[in-house]
This record gives C-alpha cells, sequence and structure tokens, in this order.
C-alpha cells in the first residue's frame, strides 16, 4: 500500500465515513490540531526523564487518536459501526482530575502566573497545554455548526489543565521552581 494516494491533491480530504470536505473545513481544521497534541505528547514522552509519567501520557495519547477519530466522523452511526472502544467518556475524564489532584497535592500552591519552560519536557509539555486549548477552543466552535460530543470538550478542557500540573511536577521534580511572571 502506498503511503500517497493523490486523492487531495485538489484540496480536499476523505473524512471518516467517506464524505469528502475542503482541507480548511472546521472539521478537518480540529481534528488536525488534536494530532498536533498528539505529536506534542510524543515530544514530551521522548525529553528525559523517559519514565516521568510515560503510562498516563500513552494512555492520554490513546485517548486523543479517538477523539480524533470522533472529530473526523459527521456519522454518528458510522462512527459506531466502525469503532470496537468506547468513546472518551466520564471515566476517561475522572481520571485526568485524579491524575491531576494526585500531582497537584505534591506541588507548592500557585499564587501567581507562571513562565512557560523550565527543563525540555516541562516546555514539550506547556506547548502541547498550548496546542489542546487550541483544539478545545476548535470543537467549541466545530459544536456551533454540528454535534460534537460534550466529552471531547470537558475532556480537552481538563488534559489542558494536567499538562499544566504535569509540566511543574517534572520542573519540580528536577528542582527547577516556577518563575513567576
Amino acid at each position: 500500500m502506498k503511503i500517497y494516494t493523490k486523492t487531495g491533491d485538489g484540496g480536499d480530504t476523505g473524512l471518516f465515513g467517506g464524505e469528502r470536505v475542503p482541507k480548511d473545513h472546521p472539521r478537518v481544521a480540529v481534528y488536525g490540531d488534536v494530532d498536533e497534541l498528539n505529536s506534542v505528547i510524543g515530544l514530551a514522552i521522548a525529553q528525559p526523564p523517559p519514565e516521568f509519567e510515560q503510562s498516563l501520557l500513552l494512555d492520554i495519547q490513546r485517548d486523543l487518536l479517538t477523539i480524533g477519530a470522533e472529530l473526523a466522523s459527521p456519522d454518528a452511526t458510522k462512527l459506531a459501526a466502525a469503532r470496537r472502544e468506547a468513546k472518551v467518556g466520564e471515566a476517561r475524564i475522572t481520571a485526568l482530575e485524579g491524575a491531576i489532584d494526585r500531582l497537584d497535592g505534591a506541588l507548592p500552591d500557585l499564587r501567581n502566573f507562571i513562565l512557560p519552560g523550565g527543563t525540555p519536557k516541562a516546555a514539550a509539555l506547556h506547548v502541547a497545554r498550548s496546542v489542546c486549548r487550541r483544539a478545545e477552543r476548535g470543537a467549541v466552535a466545530l459544536g456551533h455548526a454540528a454535534p460534537v460530543s460534550p466529552d471531547i470538550i470537558r475532556y480537552l478542557n481538563r488534559l489542558s489543565d494536567l499538562l499544566f500540573v504535569l509540566a511543574r511536577a517534572v520542573n519540580a521534580g528536577a528542582g527547577h521552581g516556577d518563575i513567576k511572571w
């Protein structure tokens, strides 16, 4: 199987389920943002220390593939028939909240805005956080024109909080405190 199909050479792409839309369609933009977020999380995982919350981050990457598939499909019936796994829903959102509580409980109270940065892993997590917020805005915007699961928006909202806490936690573990604004 060749990696290139040439079907998008005219500026359109196929959605999950077969419909073709322009590559600048809001649905394509938001699942592209989710894909970019997944890639940036992969970059963060690759930064030392490699073992820092690796299992959690890999689970998030899997969730993001599931979210991307759902966003890429305007036809919920075709999506449900094609997907074996459950949607990203309440259990996964609760897992993110549990991770936030666990990590944040070990950090000093935050009383100021902080500058993104610190260690390379923390910096990558801060980039992931800002891409996550863009993906969330895109999902909200798409929701004005087409149905978007509220769980996707909740998940992305919670994930941006978790990525912020992860960045602070990896910095703290490296002895690199927050830099106040």
